[in-house]
């Protein structure tokens, strides 16, 4: 019984989810953009326009010559969310998802009389037809099965769209061959660098690397990771690391045209370090450090810092922000095109202290009493006045392990 695990890679997922709302665009190229400007890059790109060499992050202009008639959709960030948790319920029907990867990945743990190839595949095909029938037909999905969860997601991108791919233990590493070293994950162009660099040019030249070989080109114990991978061994979890290892909660967002003004992205910057705060707050951590970063339309940067001392409550948060970006002294009176706000060095739930003062008692329980109302009765029910202006500006966005809710989204 060589596989354990079942991943699941949805195919095109903005695009598909857009097709899948609006029957109009099926069949025909799309692309999600965030803003309706040439400049700006494409988010997703359909199975359809991908044929035409249109890639996520291709210009919109360049989309435009590249596929003429290009379907062009703004992002519509709340309806990937509500889908995703829908085709999580899909799976979940067949098989439990033992962990999600990120909005359009998650994988699932073959029990023991599922790990044999006939088994897995009929398990893999039902979780299809449980897609098909409870979420609909043009969101498909490419499904990998392998001995361990690295190999399944590289057996997930082998055939899309719409593919099942299985590698057993004894197809290996001749079933990896055929592929580049950049279609395995964590590859980027400069870990392809290095490996290039150490004379490793191939999947095949890689499988054949002894471990200590690939110790010297990692210069980490990463490297006996890849090592067991390859041959099909499964190894302790390092793709889900758990909350107590977090260090940093932060949010960033790209500023509109209308908003890039001085009040249009402090009102921005407020509302991110109120999404922040409550984050915070809700994980059970207390931060002890604020960052705060624009990156401006003429490509100037700025970045500054203050100490919070593990206040929690999101007016301090709020005050530190507001102070760092009204003191800045770079890039004054040019439009920020993008900001973002960071908490970092964050007091574990176990050994945050209540506060001495009885004022930051009571901003505590204020802001403990705003988390309550806002989660009972919808996010944005209760806020600060000075986030009227971009109360709806900076919504939640798709993290790659941290899916929101559909109900942190505010109703337009």
């Amino acid at each position: 019984m060589s596989l354990s695990t079942l991943y699941i890679d949805f195919n095109s997922y903005f695009a598909s989810v857009e097709q899948h709302l609006r029957p109009e665009l099926r069949g025909r190229p799309v692309a999600v953009i965030p803003v309706d400007t040439d400049a700006t890059s494409v988010i997703a790109a359909s199975v359809e326009a991908k044929r035409h060499g249109v890639r996520t992050g291709t210009k919109v202009g360049e989309a435009k010559r590249l596929c003429p008639g290009i379907a062009l959709v703004l992002t519509r960030t709340r309806e990937y969310v509500r889908l995703h948790h829908e085709l999580v319920r899909a799976v979940d029907a067949v098989i439990p998802v033992h962990a999600v990867h990120s909005i359009d990945e998650m994988s699932c743990l073959l029990a023991r009389d599922q790990r044999e190839p006939d088994a897995a595949v009929r398990v893999a095909q039902r979780v299809k037809d449980s897609i098909a029938t409870r979420c609909g037909e043009t969101l498909r999905c490419s499904i990998g099965v392998a001995p361990n969860r690295f190999l399944s997601k590289v057996a997930s991108d082998m055939v899309k769209p719409d593919g099942l791919t299985v590698i057993r233990r004894e197809d290996l590493p001749h079933a990896l061959h055929r592929l580049s070293l950049s279609d395995l994950p964590g590859v980027g162009p400069r870990m392809l660098a290095r490996l290039n660099a150490a004379g490793i040019t191939s999947v095949e030249s890689l499988c054949a690397r002894s471990e200590h070989e690939l110790r010297v080109v990692w210069k980490s114990v990463l490297a006996s990771f890849w090592f067991r991978w390859l041959k099909g061994e499964e190894t302790i979890d390092l793709f889900t690391p758990s909350e107590s290892t977090r260090r940093s909660i932060g949010h960033q967002h790209v500023l509109p045209p209308q908003r890039r003004t001085e009040e249009g992205a402090r009102a921005v910057l407020v509302r991110l370090a109120t999404k922040a705060g409550t984050r915070a707050r809700a994980l059970g951590y207390a931060p002890n450090e604020l960052s705060v970063w624009a990156r401006f339309t003429t490509g100037e940067k700025w970045h500054d810092h203050a100490r919070l001392n593990a206040r929690r409550d999101t007016h301090a948060i709020i005050e530190a922000m507001a102070r760092l970006w009204d003191q800045r002294r770079v890039a004054r009176g040019v439009p920020a095109r993008i900001v973002g706000v960071t908490l970092h060095n964050l007091e574990s739930p176990n050994s945050v202290t209540l506060p001495l003062f009885e004022g930051e008692q009571r901003l505590n329980a204020l802001w403990e009493a705003i988390d309550k109302v806002n989660a009972r009765l919808g996010t944005g029910a209760v806020y600060l006045a000075s986030m009227q202006e971009a109360k709806k500006a900076a919504q939640p966005r798709i993290a790659f392990r941290s899916i929101p809710g559909v109900d942190d989204f505010e109703e337009a």
